[in-house]
């Protein structure tokens, strides 16, 4: 063992395959994703030192637990890598700690309330996984029950049982998936505390979350990768701005008192219904959101001779596609802010668009500590005269 290891303090490390750098120091973690941002990138452009977490541990607003049977027994945890082997967890270090308690606290509730868990391998069974998701400054916390079938019998006393044990939950929602899939939350939903959602702030924002919406898991660290963002897009305030994949209008709503105008595209329609309702919490009139793809939308805007200043991008792993990157040549932004939770799939996106825009310098910002994902934000500029 190395001088920059340690022993993994973590009891489910080595069955669970979450955190592949269990066992290491931070910095020597830091290191390992610094060299593999710089292996990719730089001889494309410079690579700033990686922006490490001040506390790596516990960070996760976002928490998802399976529930099964084990020996007989009713128990809750995560399931194995690249399996379906089911791993009881009684607690993570990367993940809320509240959040972990009240999954331990429903698995009891399940014995309690005589109600079983769902097979996959026979399709019997009821209560298949429970997804909470916190607000790291608001302390909100809305917990998602992943249900089978609709007809939840003692739903109202469940309910009551568990907001008896944890009444610092603001909102509970039943969640039904009838389907044999890998997919946690299936299409219907029953709210059954509260509004069916939390709020968190963000960058001097405040975030409107459902259920299905996609919000970065480590907050502290978002707002370090987002600042960044904005400071790269060099807004003086009378840009016109896309924010492509925009999910509920993070990036956009907080670069939108840096802009003229800034448009955010997102397919998702749970997530383009939160993003209007966030640009009115926070007084936002200069921002528009449309449900679309965001290449087909980048054709549309083009063909109408419409232009951007600078276009934000945040995808999601498997990067753009060929005929988005198209599309956004076409719109010719001045400058392109990139943003990506896969390093690899940029680097070929960055290729794809090396012709007519130039990477000028990539920031590495740690947003999944233990784990072996990084996130970059690559700042791009337009090469004038080039055909």
């Amino acid at each position: 063992m190395s001088e920059t290891e340690q022993k993994a303090v973590c009891p489910y490390a080595k069955k669970c395959g979450g955190c592949m750098y269990q066992g290491k120091e931070y910095a020597g973690q830091l290191a390992i994703k610094q060299a593999q941002v710089g292996k990719l990138f730089r001889s494309f452009c410079t690579v700033r030192p990686i922006l490490g977490a001040q506390n790596p541990y516990y960070y996760r607003n976002k928490v998802h637990a399976v529930y099964g049977y084990v020996k007989g027994s009713v128990v809750s945890g995560i399931y194995q890598a690249n399996s379906h082997r089911l791993i009881p967890v009684e607690s993570c270090q990367i993940e809320n700690q509240q959040a972990d308690q009240i999954i331990m606290d429903i698995r009891g509730l399940l014995v309690s309330f005589k109600i079983k868990t769902y097979d996959e391998d026979t399709g019997y069974g009821f209560f298949r996984h429970v997804l909470i998701r916190t607000g790291k400054k608001t302390g909100q916390i809305l917990v998602v029950l992943v249900v089978h079938d609709p007809i939840f019998p003692s739903k109202r006393n469940f309910t009551k049982a568990l907001k008896k044990l944890h009444p610092e939950i603001t909102s509970i929602v039943m969640n039904i998936n009838p389907n044999n899939t890998n997919m946690v939350l299936g299409s219907r939903e029953e709210v059954l505390y509260g509004p069916g959602y939390i709020e968190d702030e963000l960058c001097g924002c405040r975030f409107r979350i459902s259920p299905k919406s996609f919000y970065q898991v480590n907050p502290e660290q978002t707002e370090v990768l987002y600042q960044k963002a904005i400071e790269y897009a060099a807004l003086t305030g009378s840009e016109r701005v896309i924010d492509a994949y925009c999910g509920i209008g993070t990036i956009g709503i907080a670069a939108a008192g840096h802009a003229k105008e800034v448009i955010g595209v997102e397919s998702n329609a749970d997530a383009v219904r939160d993003a209007i309702t966030n640009a009115k919490l926070n007084h936002v009139d200069n921002i528009r959101f449309y449900r679309d793809d965001a290449g087909t939308f980048l054709t549309a805007f083009a063909a109408q001779g419409e232009h951007a200043d600078v276009a934000f991008l945040d995808p999601p792993r498997a990067g753009c596609s060929e005929d988005f990157l198209a599309a956004l040549i076409k719109a010719e932004p001045d400058r392109i802010v990139y943003i990506s939770c896969n390093p690899e799939t940029q680097e070929r996106d960055l290729k794809l668009l090396a012709k007519k825009y130039r990477p000028e310098e990539v920031q590495p910002v740690d947003l999944f500590p233990f784990t072996e994902h990084v996130e970059t934000v690559v700042l791009m500029s337009r090469v004038e005269n080039q055909p």
